[in-house]
This record gives C-alpha cells, structure tokens and sequence, in this order.
C-alpha cells in the first residue's frame, strides 16, 4: 500500500470529490482506473461513435442500426485500446504533475503496465468477434499503440512519429474503426470527411503537448512541440486546421451540396466549426509566448472543445 495509504484511508490523491467516492468502492484499485483517464472516455467515444453514425445516419442510429455491433467496438476502442494504451502511457512516463485528462495522477501503481496491456488484449479479443476491418484497424493500432509507449522504441519520445501516429491514429482511424464495427462499405465522400480528420487532429496534437513541454525536456522526451518550440507548434496547428477544413469543404462538394437551403446549412456549420477553431488558434498565436503553463492548459481544453464542436457539425451535414 503506497502513500500511506489503507482501504480505510485514502491516498492524499483521493480524499475529495468524486474520487473519495470511488476510493471507498475500490480502495488503491483506484489508481489503475484513473490511469486509464476515465474523463477523456466520453470524448473519445463520441469520436468513435462518429464513424457509425456516418455509416448509418442519425436517422438509421435512433432505430439502432447496427447497435449492439456499434457499441462493442466502441467499448473495446475507448476502454481496451485507447484506456490500456493510457495505461500504460503512465506506467512509463511515470509523471508528476498534471497530465491530459487527469489531474494529481496518483503514483503509478506496480502492475500497471500489465493492467494496461490486458485491456488492450481483452479489447483485441473483442474485435475478432466484429467485422474483419474493425478487428484490422484494431490490430494495426495495438501494435501502434505499444511501439508508441514501450521503451526501447518508445516512438512518443521521437518528434514527428509520436505526431504521425496520433494524427492518424486517433484522427482517422478512431472514426473509421466506429464506421468498421457496421460492416458498410465506407462511401468517397464520408471517407474525406474521415480523412480530414488525420490533419485536424495534426493541428490538435501540439497544443496538448505545450502545458508539458518543460517536463518534457527534463525527462529527455524530444515530443514534436519540443522539437518544434512554442512558436512552431501553434503555427503549425494553424496550418493543419486549415487543411483539415479544406478536405471538409471537398468533401462537401463531393457529396454534392450546392445551394440548396439544406445544403447552406450544411455550409453554415462547417463555418461556425470553422470559427471555433479561428477563436482558439488565433488568440493563441497572439499571445502564446507570454502564457503560462496553466494557460496553455486552459487552451488546450479549448481546443478540445472546438474539435466537439466540429464532431457535431459533421454529424449533422453528413449524417442527416
């Protein structure tokens, strides 16, 4: 039992809120759930969730086309591969101070990694149940997921490959994996629309790494923001949000949306995504020389948020 620590006593950790709560349910079993980063679930399962409500329409997802195959792959996607791949992210990294999606990370327990990686096989085992493309792009990013984290190679230490695996990873592939469990052949236009997300999440990838970066120059990590400097990286950011939004545009016009009032609606929201990002990137690249750690943070929830919004425009243009 660590930090002087009892099933009786919280850990300094878990003594408030929500997490007293859990502590009394699981006693130090809490730090392994935590590890896992159960407040990013809802956004990666809404990411996922994307891609089958493209395959099926908003129409065909209320009457639960292709749900319960929907809702497998995406409990094995965001517990099993994105929560074991988190897992054993801390397992390694072994960080003190704040990191994405968890606040005071409790000290990582002893058998973390192997907790990790037994979800992520769990979810593999899933998978193999599920259509052959989901259990594809399953396997693709296990492998991914453990050259990514596991030293030797440990390829988020390695500028450029910890961005192209992510970028990839969780912008394309995450919402194809959710298109995949439907087993429906992925159509040009929507399949555009799941490709623009590889350079939106290229713009994402960097302003979650800012907040970090001294750390990560202590611990050695030489992470794309590292490599690329404050400045560097929100420029880059810029450029790559703007591509993304071009490939939207694309494939709007390969969907065939004219000027029709429900097609400028469509146009209207990738506009009001569009201005949401505008609103993160630009202030930030205004300012960001003379923002704390704190402050970057705080923009990367931001950005965060602009990414919800424009899950929900593209379900909306394509999905209705």
């Amino acid at each position: 039992m660590s930090d002087g620590a009892s099933a009786s006593s919280p850990a300094p950790w878990a003594q408030r809120g929500v997490r007293a709560a859990a502590w009394r349910l699981l006693g130090p079993r809490l730090a392994y759930v935590l590890h896992t980063r159960p407040t990013e679930w809802p956004i990666m399962a809404a990411h996922t969730a994307l891609g089958w409500l493209l395959a099926v329409g908003l129409t065909g997802a209320v009457h639960g086309e292709h749900g319960p195959a929907a809702l497998a792959g995406i409990v094995a996607w965001v517990i099993g591969l994105n929560g074991g791949t988190l897992a054993i992210n801390s397992a390694f990294d072994r960080d003190e101070g704040d990191i994405a999606y968890l606040r005071q990370p409790p000290p990582p327990p002893a058998h973390l990694f192997a907790f990790g990686l037994g979800l992520m096989l769990a979810g593999q085992v899933v998978a193999l149940l599920l259509p052959r493309p989901y259990a594809a792009v399953y396997a693709v990013c296990f492998v991914l997921s453990v050259l990514y984290s596991v030293p030797p190679i440990r390829l988020k230490a390695v500028a450029g490959a910890d961005w192209l695996i992510n970028m990839w990873g969780f912008g394309t592939l995450t919402p194809f994996a959710g298109w995949a469990a439907t087993g429906i052949p992925l159509d040009p236009s929507r399949g555009l629309v799941l490709l623009a997300f590889c350079p939106l999440f290229a713009g994402l990838y960097p302003l979650t790494q800012l907040y970090q970066m001294e750390e990560d120059r202590r611990r050695g990590d030489r992470t794309l923001a590292v490599r690329l400097g404050l400045r560097r990286s929100l420029r880059v950011a810029a450029v790559a949000t703007a591509v993304a939004f071009g490939l939207f545009v694309a494939a709007g016009l390969r969907a065939g949306w004219r000027t029709s009032p429900g097609d400028l609606a469509r146009w209207g929201g990738l506009l009001v995504a569009g201005a949401a990002w505008a609103a993160v990137l630009g202030p930030w690249l205004a300012t960001g020389e003379r923002r704390s750690a704190v402050e970057h943070q705080r923009g990367m929830y931001w950005a965060l948020g602009a990414w919800a919004v424009t899950d929900l425009v593209v379900a909306l243009a394509w999905g209705l």
